[in-house]
């Protein structure tokens, strides 16, 4: 299954990645655009070592690789009057390493194993590049992936603590309004705690945010994060305890400075980057 894609660019060439069956598989189309000369990508195929390479990989990652197919091509490498495109290939051998796209936004693309070789081919310049620029790439989704990690931590403790409220705080004489309003009582308590101000005060100094996509959590950095949802977690004890709510703001407010001045102290080059505001 395809997916979204990502683009970084080696050299002022811009090189895209597409998403499939949970690989990165990388436009060798693009990376055609940096070696000098006129070459196609059949060149590269049709040489030895790449089908070699090839029919190592596939044999590693690929149950239903034709191993036969893959060595009666092989055995072809070589020979002035060989020749064979990516499609083709991957029709006589069931390979899953390339894939070809017709059509205007088509092209060829390789799984990232294959496309490094690939990059080599073009230069061993380029190939160094390649590899730093696209491991830079993994880096910035692996923060993206924490960074969404810790506000669905967030939103669990949140419903933790909105469930207390629903068994400890919540009397038969409430009105759904009433109700509702105690929930957002609670968060706006951590929200003072934490930033300083209520979601409302907070939509009010933001006209430009989208009050039904955004609120003042999204904008939050990643140690006002970890330490709301230590918070929340917390909140929700001492709801289930019936500590009243002045009770619960000292204490909630001792933990988040302790905890807020403890990450402070911590290498930021091992914390994801702050928002802007």
């Amino acid at each position: 299954m395809e997916q979204a894609k990502d683009k970084i660019t080696i050299q002022g060439v811009d090189v895209e990645i597409k998403h499939r069956n949970e690989n990165d598989y990388i436009s060798l189309t693009d990376m055609l655009k940096a070696k000098d000369g006129e070459f196609f990508i059949t060149d590269w195929l049709r040489n030895r070592n790449t089908l070699e390479y090839i029919g190592i990989w596939e044999t590693l990652h690929n149950p239903n690789f034709n191993y036969g197919e893959f060595a009666v091509v092989r055995n072809k490498a070589g020979l002035h009057s060989f020749k064979i495109g990516v499609k083709q290939f991957v029709e006589k051998t069931n390979a899953i390493s390339l894939f070809a796209m017709e059509g205007r936004y088509g092209g060829t693309y390789a799984h990232k194993d294959i496309a490094f070789e690939f990059a080599l081919w073009i230069s061993a310049e380029f190939k160094v590049y390649f590899i730093a620029e696209f491991q830079r790439l993994k880096e910035l989704e692996q923060a993206k992936l924490n960074w969404s990690a810790k506000r669905e931590l967030a939103k669990v403790n949140y419903h933790l603590q909105t469930n207390a409220i629903a068994q400890h705080i919540f009397i038969p004489t409430l009105t759904e309004k009433q109700k509702t309003f105690v929930y957002c009582d609670e968060a706006d308590l951590l929200n003072v705690i934490v930033f300083g101000k209520t979601a409302k005060e907070w939509r009010e100094r933001n006209p430009d945010k989208n009050p039904d996509r955004e609120n003042i959590r999204d904008f939050a950095d990643y140690n006002q994060l970890f330490v709301l949802s230590q918070m929340e977690a917390l909140n929700s004890i001492l709801i289930a305890r019936q500590v009243p709510q002045a009770e619960r703001m000292t204490e909630l407010s001792k933990m988040a400075k302790q905890q807020l001045q403890s990450l402070a102290k911590i290498d930021t080059k091992l914390l994801l980057p702050k928002l802007k505001k």
